[in-house]
């Protein structure tokens, strides 16, 4: 075990287990279903990172390969600072080491709050700057498995905050019949950011297909519009 892992450790409480098991859906058909806890809190999973801020990517791929699901988390609380020293440094190099090495594990990157952590800052950055990597990123929106959608749309976040849209409505078209809640969840998360920047392409896309789009996208995208804004498209809404 790794010292990062022992360390970790001090920190896991059966109580925090529980909770942890049931916020991420642990049980039989849910969508973490057979995700591990110790029982780790965020918080104290980051001032682990900070402790071991330079583990090299073979630690990092023991992190992200254990079953423990904080384990993984804290394997990308370290890679992204990573990363964004190499951006601040204008180290193309080790941006694009550290994009590929995410991309190579991306299966190990399977729950949503590990995606969070990782697809605005790393993939989306990447994807951003590199349009051929773009191509791939955005790719995974036809993937079969529901967390390389997620990727793929969360990894817009960045494109969003460089007051840019297109990839954000179009990731969100894709996923207009996607069959899990938690990808209209993300939908319509980064449709109500794209909002915030800018109300007139969100208002474009409401127009658009606000009659199509799912009950849980729509109310998140419409979460900061005014209420008889709101009322005028759940009215309009598929259930």
């Amino acid at each position: 075990m790794l010292k990062a892992q022992v360390e970790l450790r001090k920190h896991a409480t059966s109580a925090n287990k529980k909770i942890n098991e049931w916020f991420f859906k642990t049980d039989p058909g849910q969508y973490g279903h057979g995700d591990q806890f110790i029982g780790v809190k965020v918080p104290e999973v980051r001032k682990v990172a900070k402790q071991f801020h330079d583990l090299p990517f073979a630690d990092l791929k023991t992190l992200l390969h254990s079953p423990i699901h904080e384990d993984r988390l804290l394997a990308l609380l370290i890679l992204r600072p990573q990363y964004e020293r190499a951006i601040n440094l204008e180290d193309l190099k080790t941006q694009k080491k550290i994009f590929d090495f995410l991309i190579s594990n991306k299966k190990r990157v399977n729950n949503w709050d590990l995606v969070d952590q990782s697809a605005p800052y790393i993939t989306g950055h990447f994807a951003f700057t590199n349009p051929a990597a773009g191509k791939k990123i955005f790719a995974l929106i036809r993937s079969k498995n529901m967390w390389d959608r997620r990727i793929a749309m969360i990894s817009t976040f960045y494109f969003i905050r460089q007051n840019r849209f297109n990839e954000t409505i179009a990731m969100a078209e894709a996923l207009l019949n996607d069959k899990e809640d938690l990808m209209h969840k993300a939908s319509g998360w980064m449709l109500r950011e794209m909002g915030k920047r800018d109300l007139k392409p969100l208002i474009a896309f409401l127009d658009r297909h606000g009659n199509q789009m799912p009950r849980t996208m729509l109310r998140y995208a419409i979460e900061k519009l005014p209420e008889n804004q709101r009322k005028k498209y759940l009215k309009t809404t598929r259930k």
